[in-house]
């Protein structure tokens, strides 16, 4: 399906989606460039993928800066001479429910930025190969008007909503100049720190904190960006999953507002 194509797989360090989407590319025969902030992990990934049969490169890039966003999507076009699939998975790392008024700086700039700065770098080079792919990570708390428990980040929500209204502003891409633009929202997922704590809880203490029965699995979140890059009927589109339901794509031109009540202002004379 993807023999010789290019993916760029941000975030691609950690034992999370990054890692298990850009194995799962390799997979398909893609040539991955993986990225990290973090020079070991990333390394570990591109040792894996390699022990795999898998044609891998590594480098280095730090999201908050333009420069070596800038560097990476060159480092991928350098090295295999185009590029053909982006995902924009990196995350700051910094979501600390006990302090939702910090590290609002280093969440937006990695989150939003830094997925801004790659995907407008992607799309010039993908615009001298006449196609391409982008899926960006977005998160179901960008979804929710307001949360009905009192935890969370403000930044990492903000963020998070920006790279999902920036999926659907390009979704004029896909039949415009063939490169499609498209964006998951999932839940909970079973990284190795969610994973963690969702062991550690009973299912009637899930249940009183809103934690669902279930985590979406690595391999699903993977499976499901693979198909988010290579359905070509799909641009412009946002795939969220709730943990406890299936993957359902928002409809396009849903407004997002609903579930509106009543506003009684009160008579000005």
């Amino acid at each position: 399906m993807l023999q010789g194509k290019v993916v760029v797989v941000t975030g691609a360090g950690g034992a999370g989606c990054g890692r298990a989407v850009a194995r799962r590319f390799a997979h398909e025969g893609a040539n991955v460039v993986v990225s990290d902030i973090d020079r070991a992990g990333m390394d570990e990934t591109a040792a894996l993928i390699r022990d795999a049969g898998g044609t891998v490169e590594a480098c280095q890039a730090d999201m908050r800066s333009k420069e070596e966003v800038e560097a990476l999507i060159a480092f991928a076009e350098r090295k295999f001479g185009r590029l053909d699939v982006l995902v924009n998975n990196a995350s700051s790392g910094l979501f600390h429910p006990d302090r939702p008024l910090d590290y609002w700086d280093e969440m937006v700039a990695v989150d939003l930025l830094g997925t801004l700065w790659a995907t407008r770098s992607a799309i010039d080079v993908m615009r001298r190969s006449g196609s391409g792919a982008i899926v960006n990570f977005s998160s179901t708390s960008a979804l929710a008007h307001g949360r009905l428990k009192g935890s969370g980040s403000p930044a990492y929500d903000v963020a998070k909503a920006g790279v999902l209204r920036l999926t659907t502003m390009l979704g004029y891409l896909g039949p415009k100049e063939n490169i499609r633009v498209n964006c998951i929202a999932p839940d909970w997922v079973a990284a190795p720190q969610v994973q963690k704590y969702f062991d550690s809880l009973t299912a009637e203490q899930r249940k009183a904190d809103g934690v669902p029965s279930r985590l979406t699995s690595l391999d699903e979140i993977a499976n499901a960006v693979l198909q988010l890059a290579t359905d070509v009927e799909l641009y412009g589109r946002v795939l969220v999953w709730w943990s406890d339901d299936a993957p359902k794509l928002i409809g396009w031109g849903d407004p997002g507002h609903t579930l509106l009540t009543a506003f009684a202002s009160a008579d000005k004379e």
